[in-house]
């Protein structure tokens, strides 16, 4: 007898109505999708927990009596569940809580669907119901966010200084924004050469991302414009909407060129520029995300002599896009992320 296909439970925590109600219809409309419960605040999604046992919950950030952030730092140390950060507030504070939540342990973030009958609502929708179900497959650990582990020492195989290195070029997707600030955090100030990123993130979040980096990793983080040169010692993200790729003598090109992948900004876009810009005088690194974007380029990196690197399965929210490169032996090193910071600060040594 073949197994019943495993149901999805799913907990919601939204203070609106409406958009409680949006949410459960969208799910719901899934039949591998079951709304358990839905609550209005942290605390309420804190003892739901026990009783209804979700396989993931969606949460809002700006929430009565106790915030999406707090709610995740809690769950995240006590009774860990994938968490999926819905919502849709580009306020200050509320952008801050949301990368604070990523940091904090939950998997996604995503854009809160719009209404029934709007031009975005199907594709959406849809982009939700995936979400979930991807989300609820990640394996998550208990974790304290007051205690941050120490990088661990660049292991003897890995790579030493090199001569030349020019520029870092790193894709990333979900779960991707705690990574970087991982990498980005340990690397020294002033760092020698200009980092550029493409990541995979909601629209209207990546201002947010950009600002959120900027403010507790003591490097200058910046969105790309078309004409701005990349600089040592400054990270350069891509815009929204708009594939980004370095041209001679340092000058980034952000247009609005076809989609990649379907992704647009595409790390594909930004590799094949690097690679054939850049040769053996970059590095690539390829971190967690769902898809297989910028896995053949950073091959492409390899071939043309660049050094390549990709996050390592065992560290990974979603081993999509650097499981891809690792099949095409696209990656010449596959490390977690205090390693990855490791190995470009050693890489880097002689640029200082």
């Amino acid at each position: 007898m073949i197994p019943a296909p495993r149901t999805i439970k799913v907990l919601i925590a939204e203070d609106c109505v409406i958009v409680r109600d949006l949410l459960v219809r969208i799910l719901e409309s899934d039949p591998a999708i079951r709304v358990v419960h839905c609550v209005r605040n942290g605390i309420e999604a804190i003892e739901a927990i026990a009783r209804f046992s979700p396989d993931v919950i969606t949460m809002d950030i700006h929430m009565p009596h106790m915030d999406g952030y707090e709610a995740t730092r809690r769950i995240m140390e006590t009774q860990p569940r994938p968490i999926i950060i819905v919502t849709a507030s580009y306020d200050a504070d509320d952008v801050s809580k949301t990368f604070r939540a990523l940091e904090a342990g939950a998997v996604a973030l995503i854009e809160k669907p719009p209404g029934i009958g709007t031009p975005d609502y199907e594709k959406r929708a849809q982009r939700l119901i995936d979400m979930v179900k991807a989300m609820s497959e990640v394996r998550v650990v208990r974790r304290s966010t007051r205690i941050r582990p120490i990088a661990p020492a660049l292991p003897a195989t890995a790579a030493g200084p090199r001569d030349g290195i020019d520029l870092i070029a790193i894709g990333a997707s979900t779960g991707g924004p705690p990574v970087l600030h991982t990498i980005l955090s340990a690397l020294p100030k002033p760092f020698p050469v200009p980092i550029l990123i493409v990541q995979h993130i909601a629209p209207g979040f990546v201002q947010g991302l950009a600002d959120w980096l900027s403010g507790s990793i003591g490097i200058p983080v910046q969105l790309a414009s078309n004409g701005l040169r990349a600089l040592p010692g400054h990270v350069l993200l891509a815009p929204d909407d708009c594939q980004m790729r370095i041209t001679a003598g340092g000058l980034i090109s952000c247009t609005s060129e076809p989609m990649e992948n379907g992704l647009r900004p595409s790390v594909s876009h930004l590799f094949r520029s690097v690679a054939l810009t850049y040769g053996k005088r970059a590095i690539g690194v390829l971190l967690t995300g769902m898809g297989r974007d910028g896995a053949e380029e950073l091959k492409l990196m390899r071939e043309r002599g660049a050094v390549t690197i990709a996050q390592d399965k065992e560290s990974c929210v979603v081993n999509g896009m650097p499981g891809a490169a690792v099949q095409l032996d696209a990656a010449i090193h596959v490390c977690p992320p205090p390693v990855i910071a490791a190995m470009l600060r050693s890489l880097t040594a002689t640029a200082r």
